[in-house]
Order: C-alpha cells, then sequence, then structure tokens
C-alpha cells in the first residue's frame, strides 16, 4: 500500500466514524427527545429540542430533497478531486481533514434526507434564538470556517496550482 492509499485509509475511517456519530446522536435525538418536551441543558442558553428540518439551514428550501441530494452529490465529488490532488504530506494534513468532516457532514444529512425526508435537528442555543442543528451540521460549520482561514493565512495560492492545472501563470 502506498503512501496515498494509506493516507485516503485513514480519512475514509475518519469519516465513517464521524458520520456513524452523527447518525448515532440523531438516533439518541429520536428515541429520547421526539415528542417530549425539550431537555435544558444550561437554563435560557442551551436545549436539546427535536426538531425536523425539510429544508436547509434556517429551514431555507423546505421540501427540496432534489436539490438537496445534486448538491450533496457536487460538494462528494469536489472533494474526491481536491482528496486526489492534494499532495499527500504533512503540510495539506489540516485541510485534508477539514474536507473530510465537510463530507461527513454531507453524508450524515443526506443519510437522513434519503431515509426519512427530513433532517433531524435537535441542539438549540436559546439563548440567541438560534435555528436548531445537529452534529452533522457542526462538523460542516466549523470545518469550512477552517478551510477560510487555511486559505486565507496558511495555504500560498501557488500550493493550488496541482487542484487547477489549466490555470495560467500569474504575473
Amino acid at each position: 500500500m502506498n503512501q496515498r492509499q494509506s493516507h485516503n485509509l485513514g480519512f475514509g475511517a475518519v469519516f465513517l466514524c464521524l458520520t456513524a456519530l452523527d447518525q448515532w446522536t440523531k438516533h439518541l435525538a429520536v428515541k429520547f427527545l421526539m415528542g417530549s418536551s425539550p431537555y435544558v441543558i444550561w437554563e435560557g442558553v442551551f436545549e436539546l429540542f427535536y426538531s425536523e428540518n425539510t429544508g436547509a439551514a434556517f429551514g431555507m428550501l423546505k421540501g427540496r430533497q432534489t436539490f438537496f441530494f445534486l448538491i450533496a452529490l457536487c460538494v462528494f465529488g469536489a472533494i474526491l478531486y481536491a482528496m486526489a490532488k492534494l499532495p499527500v504530506n504533512r503540510r495539506f494534513f489540516p485541510l485534508r481533514l477539514c474536507l473530510t468532516c465537510i463530507a461527513a457532514g454531507a453524508a450524515g444529512n443526506l443519510i437522513d434526507r434519503v431515509s426519512q425526508g427530513y433532517v433531524v435537528d435537535f441542539l438549540y442555543v436559546k439563548l440567541i434564538d438560534f435555528p436548531i442543528f445537529n452534529v452533522a451540521d457542526c462538523y460542516v460549520t466549523v470545518a469550512t470556517a477552517a478551510v477560510i482561514i487555511l486559505f486565507l493565512w496558511f495555504y500560498k495560492d501557488e500550493e493550488f496550482d496541482v487542484l487547477f492545472p489549466g490555470r495560467k501563470e500569474r504575473t
């Protein structure tokens, strides 16, 4: 097994574990929160509140399951392309980990959409009346923020020439 294959195997295992964790937490939410009052963790600040979301973030685009499926496929395709093209070295480990988290979050919510027609949400920040979310949403949000930070302050533009081989040279 070469270095790229072992790297991909490791990130595949992380992907499966993160996706399983998301599905397990949603299973617990269905089992213990569905049909009951919210479970208060910190009065007035944070609670576990069962919700079924047929839309995207903040409930947008309700009922557009085919659209979400196509978006998820595009996300998976872009991530697989990047993972195949990025150099296998320590410098790109943070980016690879972020991409794996984004893929796991997309997969976790896609599993819900395909199997149930909605996404199970249960984490509610009552203090700011933030929309209810789940573990997969956390993966996507935190990893996307980290990718932005990495692109702005860690990586140089020329390091991504491997992703876009036909790109014009900079002057």
